[in-house]
C-alpha cells in the first residue's frame, strides 16, 4: 500500500462521536485538522454520510485558511485510498502521465498521450472535466461521437496495453472521495486552493500507478493561479508529495495571460489537436506540446536531455505515428476515428458571429478568464453541477497579443446554437481585447521547472 512517510501505513482510526460542523468550526477558525479528522470528512465525501453544504462549507473554510503540509499529506493519503490504487506491474515498460492544472484552450493531452504512447512510453491517463471557466480532457474527448471515457479498470488495462495509452474519467474505484469533491468545488468558488488543487490531482495520479508525472502548472489570467509566486507554490507542493510517494515528477510553469493555440471549445479544441497532429496547428500549441513530451521522455528513459525528447516528438508527428496512435486510442474507447482524417465529422454549431473591434492598434492583452467565462455561456461549460455541455459551441480567436488590428478588424468568431448566450458571450468577448498602440514584449511559454535534476 503506497503511504506518506509522514503518516503511518495504518489508516487512521476515525473516532465515534465526530461531527462535521465541528471539524469546519475548527478549520474555519485556523485549526490544524488531525488526520483522524480528515480521514472522517474523506469517508463521509466517499459514502455521502455528510451533505453537499457541509463539505462545501469545508472546502470554503480551506480556501480561506489553508492547510499545513500534515494536512495536506492526511487529505491526499485518504483521497488516494478513498478507492482502489492500481497495479500496473503486469504492463512492461514504464508508465509515465502528464496533468495540466487547467486553462484556457488548454488542449495538449490530446496530443502529448499519442505522441508519447507513439515513443513507446505507457500513457495511463485518468483526467477530469472542466472546472470553473477552464475546459476539461473528458468533455473535450466526448465530442468525439462513441469516445467512452467511462472503461471499466478492466478495460482501461486492456486498451493501455493494446495500444500504450488510456484516456479516461475516474471510475467508482479511483479516488471517488475527489469526485465528489471535484464537483463541488467547480460550483463554490473554491477551485483555487493550491491545497485542494494538490490533493485533487495527485490523489488521482497517485492511483494511476505511474512511475513518473509531468506537470503543467499554469499561471496567468486564465489560471487558476494568477500570479506566478502562486503557481510555483502549487508546483513545489505537487513536487514535493510525488518525490515523498518515491515517483519521479517535474512540473512545468507555463503562460496563461492568454488562451493556448486559437480554438476554445470542446470540439473546436479536438480539430485543432488533430491540426496539430498532422505537423500544422498554432506554433504556441505545438511548441507546449513538444517541451511536455519531451520531459515525459525524459522521465520515461527514451531521452537523455530534453533538447533529445523534443526532436524524438517533432519526429513521431512528422512521421504520422502519433496521428496513427490518437486514431488507435479513440478506436479502442469506441470513438469514431474517422474524425482524425475528417474532422468536419465532430460536431458543429448551427450558427457563428463575430466580435470586432473600432480601434487600430495591436492587442496588448487577453482577458484570458473572460474568453473561459464566455465559452461556459456558450454552453460549453457548466455553471452548475448537473449542467450538460454543448460540445460544438465555442470561439475562435482571430488575432492573439502582439497582432496588428485596423477598425473594423474581426478579433474573434463565436460558433454558437443559442441566440440568448450570443449577445452576453460577445459583449465580454469585445471587452477581453486589450488595444494599445504597440506591440509588448513577447513573454516565454515556459517560464519555469521545477524539480528537475541535472541539465535539460
Amino acid at each position: 500500500m503506497l503511504a506518506f512517510a509522514s503518516i503511518s501505513r495504518t489508516r487512521p482510526r476515525v473516532r465515534l462521536g465526530m461531527r462535521a460542523v465541528d471539524i469546519i468550526r475548527k478549520k474555519r477558525d485556523a485549526g490544524e485538522l488531525t488526520p483522524e479528522e480528515i480521514q472522517f470528512l474523506v469517508r463521509g465525501a466517499t459514502d455521502d454520510s455528510i451533505s453537499d453544504y457541509q463539505l462545501a462549507a469545508w472546502l470554503m473554510a480551506v480556501v480561506w485558511r489553508g492547510m499545513t503540509r500534515l494536512e495536506l499529506a492526511a487529505l491526499t493519503e485518504a483521497m488516494l485510498h478513498s478507492g482502489e490504487v492500481l497495479d500496473l506491474s503486469d504492463v512492461s515498460g514504464t508508465k509515465v502521465d502528464k496533468h495540466s492544472t487547467g486553462g484556457v484552450g488548454d488542449k495538449t493531452s490530446l496530443v502529448v498521450a499519442p505522441v508519447v504512447a507513439a515513443g513507446g512510453l505507457h500513457v495511463p491517463m485518468i483526467s477530469g472535466r472542466g472546472l470553473g471557466h477552464s475546459g476539461g480532457t473528458l468533455d473535450k474527448l466526448e465530442s468525439i461521437r462513441g469516445f467512452n471515457v467511462n472503461l471499466s479498470l478492466t478495460d482501461f488495462r486492456r486498451v493501455l496495453k493494446q495500444c500504450g495509452c488510456a484516456l479516461i474519467g475516474q471510475t467508482p474505484q479511483i479516488a471517488p472521495a475527489d469526485k465528489k469533491l471535484y464537483s463541488l468545488r467547480d460550483v463554490t468558488a473554491t477551485v483555487e486552493s493550491p491545497y485542494l488543487i494538490c490533493a485533487s490531482i495527485m490523489s488521482k495520479k497517485l492511483a494511476e500507478g505511474i512511475d513518473a508525472l509531468v506537470l503543467d502548472v499554469k499561471t496567468g489570467d486564465g489560471a487558476f493561479m494568477k500570479r506566478e509566486e502562486d503557481a510555483v507554490y502549487l508546483a513545489e507542493l505537487m513536487v514535493e508529495t510525488g518525490q515523498r510517494m518515491g515517483k519521479k515528477i517535474v512540473a512545468l510553469i507555463t503562460d496563461m495571460d492568454q488562451p493556448l493555440g486559437r480554438k476554445v471549445g470542446n470540439a473546436l479544441e479536438v480539430e485543432e489537436c488533430i491540426d496539430v497532429l498532422a505537423g500544422g496547428g498554432p506554433d504556441d500549441l505545438r511548441e507546449l506540446c513538444l517541451d511536455l513530451s519531451a520531459w515525459m521522455f525524459v522521465l520515461g528513459g527514451k531521452s537523455k536531455r530534453v533538447a533529445e525528447g523534443r526532436i524524438l516528438a517533432a519526429e513521431l508527428i512528422a512521421s504520422g505515428a502519433a496521428r496513427d496512435k490518437f486514431r488507435e486510442i479513440i478506436r479502442l474507447q469506441g470513438g469514431d476515428a474517422g474524425v482524425v482524417d475528417d474532422p468536419s465529422r465532430l460536431p458543429h454549431a448551427k450558427n457563428k458571429a463575430a466580435a470586432i473591434t473600432m480601434q487600430e492598434g495591436y492587442v496588448t492583452a487577453i482577458r484570458c478568464e473572460q474568453v473561459g467565462v464566455a465559452s461556459m455561456l456558450l454552453g460549453g461549460g457548466r455553471a452548475k453541477k448537473e449542467d450538460s455541455i454543448d460540445p460544438a459551441v465555442g470561439i475562435v480567436l482571430e488575432k492573439k497579443v502582439g497582432d496588428h488590428v485596423l477598425a473594423g478588424s474581426v478579433l474573434c468568431t463565436i460558433h454558437y446554437n443559442s441566440d440568448e448566450r450570443k449577445s452576453e458571450a460577445l459583449g465580454l468577448l469585445a471587452d477581453s481585447f486589450v488595444i494599445g498602440p504597440a506591440a509588448p514584449s513577447a513573454k516565454p511559454l515556459v517560464r519555469k521547472v521545477i524539480g528537475a535534476d541535472g541539465p535539460a
